[in-house]
């Protein structure tokens, strides 16, 4: 989730369609914190690259799940959770129309039930950024070779990667992760995310 990510798809010409629901399901629930158009296009063409299966963790009003699906190839399924029941609801109407797409409401572990994933986008959980919150078991839930996203982290200056005055742990996790061959990937000035791909 992002600050004012919302907010950041005011005025954009040319967004899918279905990534226009999604922001105006956020903005009738006054959600901010959806994906930023700069992650979305990321998303949109990772997407294009999976044959099989999808999973996100953080569906908010659905955005993220969106800007996937609009890239997603014919066959491709994708599930997505929400752990709060609102917003689940919200998105599930996004995609009424869409057989391909699952919205579940609850635990973002709920996600390991439907994988393994060529694609899994951790925007809600399993990220490993905050207390409690242990990072995925990216063995367990993509196939080999497949592709996981981390994101909202802002782009390092120095290393090892700083935040709140001290070492950004969760990124570490990530870049150095004995699974995955891993990068950090600069969306904009203010904004990166790490993409990994799980080894053979």
């Amino acid at each position: 989730m992002a600050l004012h990510g919302t907010d950041a798809h005011a005025g954009l010409s040319s967004l899918p369609p279905l990534v226009q629901r999604a922001v105006g399901a956020a903005r009738e629930r006054s959600f901010a914190y959806s994906c930023r158009p700069e992650q979305g296009r990321l998303l949109q063409v990772l997407a294009g690259g999976v044959s099989g299966r999808i999973g996100e963790t953080g569906t908010g009003t659905g955005v993220g799940l969106a800007w996937l699906v609009s890239g997603a190839r014919d066959g491709v399924r994708l599930f997505s959770v929400e752990r709060d029941a609102g917003r689940a609801g919200a998105a599930a109407e996004v995609f009424r129309d869409r057989a391909d797409v699952r919205v579940m409401c609850g635990d973002w572990r709920e996600i390991a039930a439907h994988g393994p994933y060529e694609l899994l986008v951790l925007d809600g959980g399993g990220q490993g950024k905050a207390d409690g919150d242990a990072p995925a078991d990216v063995e367990r839930l993509l196939v080999p070779g497949g592709t996981v996203v981390v994101d909202d982290f802002t782009p390092a200056d120095r290393w090892p990667p700083r935040h709140a005055g001290g070492v950004d742990r969760a990124r570490l996790h990530w870049l150095e992760h004995p699974a995955l061959r891993a990068v950090e990937v600069r969306l904009a000035p203010d904004l990166c995310t790490v993409v990994g791909t799980r080894r053979p």
